[in-house]
């Protein structure tokens, strides 16, 4: 994918030093000093979470005429801990955990199912179903690209980090992500079906110009969690409460594509998930993040920490994108 174009002084000092030779980025910790100390908002800053979100990528597919050597280089990844520790630091002082939960399995995924229980109200995944005009399931599409493109791996970095039964639950969902194996069933391959499906261009990183910071920053999320061992927990909670949230909107976002007339084809990664995630939310839930805390009680309150992060995060996403196209704007980024 090429870099996207820069939205601020952070990313554009970024997207100047990746073109040179690693070494020569002095000057990116300081960018990173100045882009946090100016932005109102570290989780909406478009030039804060574009930037962080490139230096992220690094460690995924990488940039075209980007030298790869730049995933490690100590002046990018010093750069990169100043904007996580900021980001980390504001979702941590913003979202609501749950308290006393004990460190057992029953307790914690007591309290993931408490945390994910549907609620009544406007949603995403009912607008779609009911109300969103084609324009808007094509945005919708376009939102969700950033992620769904490269579904599953931030989850993937904590395989490693883990042993026994929530390592084997990891797998075991992983292994569904992935498709079995088979290189057409991944979710990010019948995403990119569906997008074709809606006359889109599924390409990796197609329309990151385009995707707002609230957006990012999601993904972002589950990357600053997933390349960090000390946030295995962190991970574990976002997982299950991603996949406790998953089955019944992708009912929902199916039903609105049909009802535009798309066929079965362009609906399958929903319909997929339907049945899918009705399953790995009990796995996520029970042998991933409640056998965790069981194991290492010390990561109970990181593990409903991440679960917390998620569905503040998505919750901020919906929130934009309901706001926009009650407002019959586009939800996407417009401009350089």
């Amino acid at each position: 994918m090429k870099l996207p174009h820069p939205r601020g002084p952070l990313s554009a000092t970024l997207d100047d030093v990746l073109y040179a030779q690693p070494g020569s980025g002095a000057r990116l910790a300081e960018a990173a000093r100045l882009a946090l100390e100016s932005a109102s908002d570290v989780v909406t800053d478009d030039d804060v979470q574009l930037s962080l979100y490139v230096m992220y990528e690094l460690a995924y597919r990488g940039f075209d005429d980007v030298p790869p050597d730049w995933e490690w280089d100590p002046d990018l990844l010093h750069a990169r801990a100043l904007v996580e520790h900021s980001f980390e630091r504001e979702l941590r002082g913003r979202v609501e955990v749950p308290r006393g939960i004990a460190p057992d399995r029953a307790s914690v995924a007591a309290a993931l199912f408490a945390m994910t229980a549907p609620t009544p109200g406007p949603s995403v995944a009912r607008f779609v179903a009911k109300r969103a005009s084609r324009r808007q399931l094509e945005e919708f599409l376009v939102l969700r690209s950033i992620y769904q493109l490269k579904e599953a791996d931030p989850h993937t970095w904590a395989i490693p980090r883990l042993t026994g039964r929530p390592k084997a639950a990891l797998v075991e969902i992983q292994a569904d992500e992935y498709g079995g194996g088979v290189a057409d069933r991944m979710h990010c391959a019948l995403f990119g079906q569906t997008m074709r499906g809606a006359g889109l261009d599924a390409d990796y990183g197609t329309y990151v110009d385009q995707i707002p910071a609230v957006t990012l920053a999601g993904t972002n999320l589950m990357s600053l969690f997933g390349l960090h061992r000390r946030l295995r927990g962190a991970t574990a909670g976002h997982l299950a409460a991603f996949e406790m949230t998953s089955s019944l909107p992708n009912r929902l976002y199916g039903d609105g594509f049909r009802r535009h007339g798309f066929g079965a084809a362009t609906t399958l990664y929903f319909d997929e998930h339907v049945e899918a995630d009705a399953v790995h939310e009990q796995i996520a839930g029970r042998e991933l993040a409640g056998e965790l805390a069981q194991q290492e009680p010390e990561l109970c309150g990181d593990i409903l920490f991440g679960a917390a992060a998620c569905l503040y995060l998505d919750d901020l996403v919906g929130e934009h994108t309901l706001s926009a196209w009650a407002a019959g704007v586009s939800a996407l980024r417009v401009g350089p």
